[in-house]
């Protein structure tokens, strides 16, 4: 019987910071600055994780960092809406 050897692979801090910050931007964004703050810093962390996860093959996390990316990208732009959303209200009222 032959038995697999599965290399492990580190993952990324950064990926998963990326992850976390990304998720808490889309919960938190309805705070004022507090979601488009955790989105930014989400695509920041991302992107690094990417970039370190393409010069380390040894690093893993790739999943996590786009997805970061993407919770990052899609919380700013939800509280971009509300802002923007928030200011007609005022301004036609």
């Amino acid at each position: 019987m032959e038995e697999k050897q599965v290399e492990s692979k580190r993952t990324s801090g950064m990926a998963v910071a990326s992850l976390v910050l990304g998720i808490c931007a889309l919960v938190l964004f309805w705070i004022p600055w507090l979601g488009f703050l955790l989105g930014i810093l989400a695509i920041i962390f991302g992107g690094l994780a990417l970039s370190q996860i393409r010069k380390e093959p040894s690093l893993g996390g790739q999943g996590m960092a786009v997805a970061g990316l993407v919770c990052g990208i899609i919380g700013i732009a939800i509280w971009l809406i509300l802002i923007i959303s928030i200011g007609l209200l005022i301004f036609w009222a």
